[in-house]
Order: C-alpha cells, then structure tokens, then sequence
C-alpha cells in the first residue's frame, strides 16, 4: 500500500549519508547547522512539491477545482512564489500576509480573503489591489464591504462563510466548523444575509458558499456531509430566492502524521469523497456543477519543514528517573507543544558510535516551565554539542515564533538536491529593537 507525503513522518528525502549523519535532499544536516548556525528552519522543496502535486493530480478529476494555499500555515515571499509558480492561488487573512504576495510579484486575481474580522485599512487595501473576492464572515462586514466597493465605484464578488455545524474530532481550539464558532453566519442568520446583499448591497456580488470544518482532519466521511450541506444550502437559495450560486469553498484541514499513532487519509482518498459528493448531491438537486476552491495549508507545508536545535545543557532527577535535555529553541520558534499539547517526533541529527537510546525530555530554553517541546522520547545518547532534527515544523511554527525573552527569530532555509538557499535571514539584534521608541524626557 503506497504511502504519501501527509502519511509520512519524515521528508522523502531524508536518508543517512556514508558518514552516519542525517541527510535531507541531498544535504548533511550537520553541515547545514554549522553553515547557518541553530535554531534553523529548514523546507525541502522536493517533498513540498510532490504533496503540491499530488494535490493537483488528486482533484484532477474534477476540472472546476481552484487550489488556493492556506497562507497562514507559513508565509513567506519565496514560498508564495513556489507555490504561485505551481498554479495555486492564496487563501489570507491579513494586510501582511496580501503584502507579502505583491512583495513576491504576485497578484490578487487567485486570491481569497478570510477571516472574522478584517479591518477597513484591510478591506481596502486589497479592493485596490483587486483582490477576487472575500469570504465575508459577518453583517458588520458585508456592510463595510459594500460601503468600500461604493465608493470605488466597484462590485466587489463574495462569498458567505457559514458554519455548517460539523465538529471533527480534533483539538477544541481548531475546531471551526461547528454551530458555537467565532466564524461565519450560522445557518439561521444566511438568509438575512443573502436579503440585505440582493436588496441593499449592491456593490456586492455573492457568488458562492464558504465552509471550514476543522484542522488535523482524519475522517473523510466529514468532507462528503461538508459538500452535501453546501448543496443542500444552495438548492435552497435557489428555490427561494431565485438565485443559483456557482461556487464553493470546502476550506481545507487535511491531517498530516506528526507520530506514529496518527493515521490521515491520503490527499487521493479526500478528492474522490468530495468529488463523489459534488457529483451524487448536483444531481440529486438538481444544480449545476459548482466551481470548487479548497485551500490546504498544514498538509502542504508541514513534513517539508524539520527545525535544527544544538543540545546544551542536561538535567537529571534520579529520584523520577527522569532527564531533561535543552536546546536553544523552544517556545517562541515552535509555541505549538505549549498551546496544543502537539508531539513530535525528533532523532540526533550526527553520527553516533552504536545504539544506546535513552529515554528523555525536550527542554527549550525560554523562562516557561512549560516550555516543553517533546516530552519522554528515545534519543541515542543525547550530549552537548548535538544537532537535534525535529521533524513536521512546516507548518504554524515560524508563523507563530515571536521574540519572547527578547530571543532573536532563526533563520529559514530551503534545500533542493544538494543546494541550500536561505529565505528568511535570522534576525539581527538591530531588527529587533528598530521600532522601539524612548520618549523625549528620558534621553
């Protein structure tokens, strides 16, 4: 049974070298920590770009799909190029992040905008970068959308995000789809929606349904009822409001394997349920095949990414028989243990002479207590000095980093068959004090 890129730990790249250390792309990673010193980010291009494509053979079968990039799980100039340079589009959530495309030289025309609250300086700065369409989440929105687009003489297209009132089972904080979520209009208050935007709003053009259920999502049976309810919404819009919208956006939340307990379906495997689903629900209502949009993120980005850390200090509580190993990363490069409990997988990333693993924990070096990254794995023979290969930290880790303790952010590199190219250079100390203000009466 063949294994893909999101049911995989590592990169597929990852391999040890004829001297014992780990290889990623055709890169010693020892030498890779030592060019561009730890904590380091790093993306294999390779895997990224095989899961970007089994995306688009996936969803292949169904012509009317639009792939956007979820731009939140990782956004920077060089990675939105790749990606625009594979035909997807963007999914954002911020003026940054809209920044960031144009700073990359590419435009709006495949670009959605989400999220709950967007700011007038927001709205405005992508209608005059025109941007496709929003994903309008809220009253106080459409208003504003439509107060804008006036004024620019614009009809601006959107889409309704509504919460379809699936939960997945997944951690509390990512579950988005469900009826109490800060997101989107419940099913009861769209056609409120839908009336103020035909009678009142007439600088807005609704073109579709938006729904997002959830990240870390290993069930696919929730995809399918995902696109029967959308269906289900649009034949009725249909039948009451004489109206038959042509798009719909599924979101994304395909789970990826972080441990070995984690077992996601395929890409392969969610494609033909929401294919199967547009095609049984169309023809049981009656409409007309619907332009599709799906915008992954994590399974995109995360097994391309690992972290470098270098191991220093130790601590040992014999009477817990417990260890404890630092290194010069943690919580502000990676936050997700600390908020989701996330776990991870890690191994030592130089050679070691014979096996003798040893239980331990992953300290990082921050003023938390809780600043944990993996609690009891087996390492062999962790001492100082040691480069540690963290793996699946695409995605939400330097997305999340801040400067917490005032600790510089790291640098982020992207390795493709034995070439290495830094993306994000490291912070400098002069970066991280160059907004910083003294008022007058203290100089």
């Amino acid at each position: 049974m063949q294994t893909y890129v999101n049911q995989k730990i590592k990169p597929i790249t990852t391999t040890t070298n004829s001297k014992g250390n780990l290889e990623i792309s055709g890169i010693d990673l020892t030498e890779l920590a030592k060019k561009y010193e730890t904590p380091l980010y790093v993306i294999d291009e390779v895997t990224l770009t095989k899961m970007a494509n089994d995306y688009k053979e996936a969803f292949s079968k169904y012509e009317k799909t639009k792939m956007t990039f979820a731009s939140k799980a990782l956004m920077t100039s060089a990675i939105a190029k790749i990606f625009h340079n594979l035909g997807f589009g963007f999914d954002v959530v911020s003026k940054g992040e809209i920044y960031t495309l144009l700073n990359a030289g590419i435009s709006l025309d495949k670009v959605s905008f989400n999220g709950n609250n967007k700011s007038i300086d927001e709205i405005t700065f992508a209608m005059d970068n025109n941007i496709d369409h929003f994903s309008a989440d809220n009253f106080y929105e459409l208003e504003k959308l439509n107060e804008i687009a006036k004024a620019k003489n614009k009809i601006q297209k959107i889409h309704i995000r509504i919460t379809p009132g699936i939960e997945c089972h997944t951690h509390e904080y990512i579950q988005t789809g469900q009826t109490d979520s800060k997101f989107g209009f419940d099913l009861n208050m769209m056609d409120l929606a839908i009336e103020k935007i035909l009678n009142e709003y007439k600088n807005l053009k609704l073109v579709g349904l938006h729904a997002h259920i959830g990240s870390q999502i290993f069930e696919t049976s929730v995809y399918f009822d995902e696109v029967k309810i959308l269906l289900e919404q649009i034949k009725r819009i249909k039948d009451k409001f004489n109206i038959e919208l042509s798009e719909i956006n599924i979101g994304g939340g395909l789970g990826i394997t972080y441990t070995k307990e984690d077992n996601p379906p395929s890409v392969f495997e969610i494609a033909d349920t929401i294919i199967n689903s547009i095609n049984i629900h169309c023809e049981k209502f009656g409409l007309n095949k619907p332009v599709l949009y799906i915008e992954p993120g994590r399974s995109l980005v995360c097994t391309a990414g690992f972290t470098l850390y270098t191991i220093g200090s130790s601590k040992e509580i014999k009477e817990l028989n417990k260890k404890y190993i630092a290194v010069d990363g943690g919580m502000a490069d990676n936050p997700r243990p600390s908020m989701y409990q996330a776990e991870y997988v890690a191994e030592i990333a130089n050679a070691k002479t014979g096996e003798n693993f040893e239980k331990v924990t992953v300290a990082g070096k921050f003023c938390e207590s809780g600043d944990i990254l993996i609690k009891d794995i087996m390492l062999n023979n962790p001492k100082q000095g040691d480069i540690l290969c963290v793996y699946d930290t695409g995605a939400y880790c330097y997305s999340m980093s801040s400067n917490y303790n005032c600790v510089l952010k790291p640098a982020m590199v992207l390795i493709n068959s034995g070439e290495d190219d830094i993306i994000v250079k490291r912070q400098t100390p002069e970066q991280l004090v160059q907004n910083d203000v003294i008022p007058k009466r203290y100089r």
